[in-house]
């Protein structure tokens, strides 16, 4: 199935439909390949393995085949060696380059290193893996140096378009930057239906911090992912770890109501909401209004004092019949101004307070370790999806199928049942 700008742009318009049923596609191809005979599914399982995994020893652990489970673990670390063995000598000098670099503090190798990951080059894609294994490796090295906790604080922020998020992020940032703080912001920047290009705006937003040699600020493209970020944003956030940056922001593009895919990949969620954002009844929605840990009313000064005093006070009874979702934090709504700075460093004090409280109570690694294990599903889908649309029966079937199927002839549903059918019958 081609991936044309028209594809993209209804994509976008029925966001929660598409996705429920790629959701759905997923995992019946994934049910269906589980079926396939072991003698077609090892080789790509054991190439996933290899890039993914990144288990770099043999150690076995319990299981309930303990002899299987360490057959497959030496099988992995065995494939993940002999990948790092293929290394051709530029490659790996590049990676030692990028590595070094990275962990000494250099920008411009950190800005290599998510530009190696962003790349849709197969080769590329793979080399970008060996070096996040080595990363990883030394974010938990410098993790049980610091008593088993994380040594940075993920921050996600959303909200409407025109809610102020760039402008909020550089007070914030320069806030911290003075007090001693490594800031690095990772800005996604909604991509076009029609070019499929990016303006990439949200670095001119930030003059001051952009200037700031304790900040890194990286702009990303959408490129029509759903959810508000891009498929390579948790990545980018272990190599900005890595380079010693302490606070993460993520900042999403303007999204709704059910756009909060950036939740799950920060240790905290903030939804900026300007002070005309609609009554109490648009806080009691369910949605993305339920992920928040902290709401904060951005402009509040001068005319928009008053509406943005009502909007907190409905904002905060309505997050009141809401079901909470940490047994340590309550969310919070505050009020803020980026343009005077009133009531910015209480909003540094609520985050602060709710990262104690997470770290006092242990939901706060619960929750890191819950989503590896999203991500590591929706990279499955993702790919399991590719993998099924670059099938030889599937690509011989499909225009046939596409074409009745736009005739009226064959129901999409009928369409999409036999396609997984000639997936799976081969």
């Amino acid at each position: 199935m081609r991936h044309t700008k028209e594809n993209i742009c209804s994509l976008s318009l029925n966001m929660p439909h598409i996705h429920y049923k790629m959701r759905q596609l997923g995992f019946s191809l994934l049910r269906h390949i589980s079926s396939l005979p072991s003698s077609l599914t090892v080789p790509s399982v054991t190439r996933s393995c290899c890039l993914h995994r990144g288990v770099l020893n043999g150690s076995c652990h319990q299981s309930p085949n303990p002899g299987h489970s360490c057959q497959h673990r030496r099988s992995v670390s065995t494939a993940l060696g002999q990948h790092i063995q293929d290394l051709s000598g530029p490659e790996q000098r590049l990676l030692d380059k990028l590595y070094e670099g990275l962990i000494g503090g250099q920008r411009a190798s950190l800005a290599e290193s998510i530009t190696l990951v962003e790349t849709q080059h197969p080769r590329k894609k793979e080399l970008a893996q060996v070096l996040l294994q080595r990363v990883l490796a030394y974010r938990r090295e410098q993790e049980s140096q610091n008593g088993g906790k994380p040594v940075a604080f993920r921050v996600g922020l959303s909200g409407p378009p025109g809610a102020g998020k760039s402008s909020f992020i550089e007070v914030v940032g320069k806030m911290l930057t003075s007090r001693g703080h490594k800031v690095s912001v990772l800005a996604v920047d909604p991509s076009s239906c029609t070019t499929g290009g990016s303006l990439l705006g949200d670095k001119t937003r930030m003059t001051e911090l952009s200037r700031d040699m304790n900040a890194f600020i990286r702009p990303s493209p959408a490129s029509g992912t759903l959810g508000g970020v891009t498929r390579t944003t948790n990545e980018a956030i272990v190599l900005c770890e890595g380079a010693g940056y302490d606070i993460v922001l993520v900042e999403t593009v303007g999204v709704g109501q059910s756009e909060f895919a950036v939740a799950d990949m920060v240790d905290m969620f903030v939804l900026l909401i300007p002070p005309a954002g609609g009554d109490e009844l648009q806080g009691i929605k369910r949605g993305i209004i339920e992920r928040a840990d902290l709401v904060v009313v951005t402009k509040s000064d001068g005319d928009l004092l008053v509406p943005a005093r009502r909007i907190q006070a409905e904002y905060t009874s309505a997050l009141k019949l809401l079901r909470r979702q940490s047994k340590s934090w309550n969310p919070k709504v505050v009020r803020a101004s980026s343009h005077t700075s009133e009531g910015i460093p209480e909003v540094w004090a609520k985050m602060e307070s709710y990262r104690d409280a997470m770290l006092a109570s242990g939901e706060f690694q619960g929750r890191r370790r819950a989503q590896q294990k999203v991500w590591m599903w929706s990279l499955i889908q993702e790919n399991v999806l590719l993998h099924f649309q670059n099938h030889p029966s599937v690509r011989d079937a499909l225009p046939h199928l596409e074409e009745r199927v736009t005739k009226g002839a064959t129901s999409p549903g009928l369409a999409a049942d036999l396609l997984i059918k000639a997936f799976s019958s081969s």
